[in-house]
């Protein structure tokens, strides 16, 4: 998987159910995310937003349905192999070595894509392409201030940073960020969208989010999921001024 057809779709779910006993939590699912777009997925709590992003991941296994990367069905992939291939994702409770630095983080995150020896990170500083690899990415997230602080010391935006790197690190081609605004300041949310705006232009990224100021602004397509199922699907435009989505909503003000 290499090389991609340019005009196939990086991630493509066609019809997608998971049930729980007699509760359906995705029903008929058929997404497609284009190589490089920026896509939002929205919903009220116990839309079935994350079982949909445990299937496309792997931690749960759909009861029907397929999912392909790039053309390749992986289904029935382990969460491993889906990583390996491609597809990461950062999680909305922050999972980082506390007590370690923010180069030695990526670091270790560097070393483990590469199928490196698991080594001390006083060794792999020893070896180039990990310490190229680390300043690349601590440039691209603006974290080359903080490099050396521990990430215990950090506030929640940069910790946010932190993560979004460590999936970096992973050379995904399908980026999954899960709610990457939650526990942000309002402060640091421009930051924060800032740096999503400066993500590879080639990688295909979703992102689930409630913060509508942060979906508005980033994302090129949106899709609203209520009730395990596809409400709508369209551009921010279309999106916004949907009625269905308002009726949804109630008419928050956030949302419209």
């Amino acid at each position: 998987m290499s090389e991609h057809n340019a005009n196939q779709p990086a991630l493509e779910i066609t019809g997608l159910y998971k049930n729980f006993g007699a509760l359906k939590v995705t029903q008929d699912i058929n997404l497609t995310l284009q190589p490089g777009v920026r896509h939002a997925l929205i919903g009220p709590n116990g839309a079935g937003k994350t079982t949909l992003v445990n299937q496309i991941t792997g931690v749960l296994k759909p009861d029907a349905g397929t999912i392909r990367l790039f053309g390749t069905d992986i289904t029935n992939a382990t969460p491993e192999k889906r990583v390996a291939l491609g597809v990461v994702r950062t999680f909305q409770i922050i999972s980082l070595f506390l007590r370690l630095t923010v180069a030695e983080n990526i670091g270790l995150a560097i070393a483990a894509a590469q199928s490196l020896d698991a080594k001390p990170w006083g060794s792999l500083r020893d070896d180039d392409r990990v310490v190229d690899a680390v300043r690349a990415l601590l440039e691209r997230l603006d974290l080359l201030g903080v490099a050396e602080r521990k990430v215990r010391e950090l506030g929640y935006g940069q910790r946010r940073l932190v993560e979004i790197a460590l999936a970096l690190a992973l050379k995904p081609k399908v980026l999954l960020l899960d709610e990457p605004a939650a526990g942000v300041s309002s402060h640091d949310l421009g930051m924060l969208l800032e740096i999503l705006n400066r993500l590879p232009s080639d990688i295909a990224v979703l992102v689930i989010e409630h913060d509508m100021s942060l979906v508005f602004r980033f994302a090129e397509r949106i899709t609203v999921l209520v009730g395990g199922a596809l409400l709508v699907e369209g551009s921010v435009d279309e999106v916004r001024a949907d009625q269905r989505v308002r009726d949804v909503y109630l008419g928050r003000r956030a949302y419209v």
